[in-house]
């Protein structure tokens, strides 16, 4: 369903399973705010796409309300925020947007972009539901796995009413090729979401 070209390798669960639990939960804390703030952004900037307002701010509210939650899991474990790190996945990513073409095919690209780290997030939070060995995160994975699978969905649907399916279905195979090439390059990070 979530297409990816290179799927995560499977060492990175154990190895968060084991020895990072606590730098995934802020890397993944962070990863929420970040979500939320995206689907503001294309609500700031595109506020006359009265779907997309819409459809994205309930999007903006459950992102906060995971951010929230993923803070809950931290104090839980007597374990705090901390500072946020630089993102190498998400920077990587954002270069994948068109900087030039029409105001059209740069929405698209966000939302494709958007669609790209929800699957991947869907992904990794379904190693983690399988992978753990801790009941409470993860039923609390499993949760968040069917959220964000939905949030990929929803994010392709409005590229496709913005644009030609065939265009978007193209620039999308050509996103997901450039994913596959930035995690070849990422290698495998326990102390990240991504």
């Amino acid at each position: 369903m979530l297409h990816l070209k290179l799927p995560t390798d499977p060492r990175w669960v154990d190895m968060v399973a084991n020895n990072n639990i606590e730098d995934i939960l802020v890397d993944h804390a962070y990863c929420e705010q970040k979500a939320a703030s995206a689907s503001m952004s294309l609500i700031v900037n595109y506020p006359e796409l009265d779907e997309l307002v819409d459809t994205l701010t309930p999007i903006v509210a459950e992102e906060w309300e995971h951010f929230e939650r993923v803070l809950q899991q931290l104090r839980k474990r007597g374990m705090s925020l901390g500072r946020m790190r630089k993102d190498d996945y998400v920077n990587g990513i954002i270069k994948f947007v068109k900087k030039g073409g029409s105001r059209t095919d740069q929405l698209v690209d966000k939302l494709l972009v958007s669609a790209l780290i929800e699957a991947r997030s869907c992904e990794r939070f379904k190693l983690l539901w399988k992978g753990l060995d801790d009941e409470d995160l993860k039923a609390f994975y499993y949760e968040l796995m069917v959220s964000e699978a939905g949030h990929y969905v929803t994010f392709i649907d409005l590229a496709r009413k913005y644009q030609d399916r065939d265009k978007v279905d193209e620039r999308w195979q050509e996103i997901l090729k450039m994913e596959a090439e930035l995690m070849k390059s990422l290698g495998v990070r326990a102390d990240r979401m991504h």
